[in-house]
């Protein structure tokens, strides 16, 4: 796995995790990512950039018992770097990452999604600025500049329209399909 954040950014997403504001946008996700859950019985979800108040754990309601994984680089305590499950939630998270490090990111997506990829991404500015006065979205670029990166990482099924400055994407991992596929099943 590459480097996914410097350790001056990952200072400043601390600081603003600690305010106990930021990172709510799972929110308003937990019911479509509790359908997933239960219509493909997963069992382990890896919350990607979880935040600091784990929203979308306690906002999600599946059926069975499942295994849930936070993992956040911008917070202390879920910073260890995640292993793979069968489904991982990145909602409001690739918006956040530094350029420099979004191909990291985005094959670290891809390595530890088993099975399923819910991905929300946010195009256009945050509400927050960091310390330095930058905007916390340091990228913002339409859903046409993203979808390229996602399809060579993941086999999107699904390319939703989410309010007037975002969207979401529900895709499968290719590592998965590959090895089917090579099964003839």
């Amino acid at each position: 796995m590459g480097q996914v954040i410097s350790s001056a950014y990952q200072a400043e997403q601390q600081a603003l995790h600690a305010t106990g504001s930021y990172g709510t946008a799972s929110i308003k996700h937990a019911p479509l990512v509790t359908e997933i859950i239960n219509r493909l019985e997963i069992n382990h979800l890896l919350d990607y950039g979880c935040g600091s108040l784990l929203n979308l754990y306690k906002h999600i309601q599946p059926k069975h018992k499942i295994t849930y994984q936070a993992y956040d680089a911008g917070v202390l305590e879920y910073s260890e770097p995640p292993v793979p499950a069968q489904m991982v939630a990145c909602i409001d998270v690739l918006e956040h990452i530094e350029p420099e490090f979004l191909d990291n990111v985005l094959d670290d997506l891809a390595r530890v999604t088993e099975m399923v990829l819910f991905c929300t991404i946010h195009t256009g500015p945050a509400v927050k600025v960091l310390s330095d006065g930058r905007n916390a979205h340091l990228i913002q670029e339409p859903m046409e500049w993203w979808l390229p990166k996602l399809w060579s990482r993941f086999d999107i099924q699904t390319v939703q329209v989410n309010g007037p400055k975002g969207f979401y994407v529900i895709g499968y991992a290719k590592q998965r399909l590959e090895a089917v596929n090579g099964d003839k099943l």
